[in-house]
């Protein structure tokens, strides 16, 4: 018998949800660049905990169709559900696809947002 089934979903408070929180942490936060993909990142609000960082994906329609789009979304939430002890607590992260993210794969996205992570912590 198997055992328990273990959800690995990002719960409420591990998204960034409002369009006014997007456009606050890209505004206001610090840029960081790879070959696929753009990061946000910014402290988190008054009254969040600080032991937690949130999450927020943007796939625009010029790195593909639906299909593709939802892909590239599950990539790099697979990749950041993964990286999640990688990240300095009580950030919030914007994560920008870029076109050529389409054409990436599972594998590279988990290196670059690793590497991504290691900029943030070198900073």
């Amino acid at each position: 018998m198997a055992g328990p089934v273990r959800r690995e979903t990002f719960s409420r408070a591990l998204r960034v949800s409002k369009r006014s929180e997007y456009l606050a942490i890209q505004n206001g936060g610090r840029r960081l660049s790879g070959a696929h993909y753009l990061m946000f990142v910014r402290r988190a609000g008054p009254g969040r905990e600080a032991a937690s960082c949130r999450l927020g994906i943007t796939v625009s329609k010029k790195v593909g169709n639906a299909v593709v789009r939802n892909r590239v979304k599950r990539w790099v939430r697979e990749s950041c559900r993964k990286l999640m002890h990688a990240w300095p607590p009580g950030l919030d992260l914007v994560v920008v696809a870029r076109p050529s993210a389409a054409k990436a794969g599972l594998a590279p996205t988990a290196l670059e947002l690793a590497s991504l992570a290691r900029q943030l912590r070198n900073r």
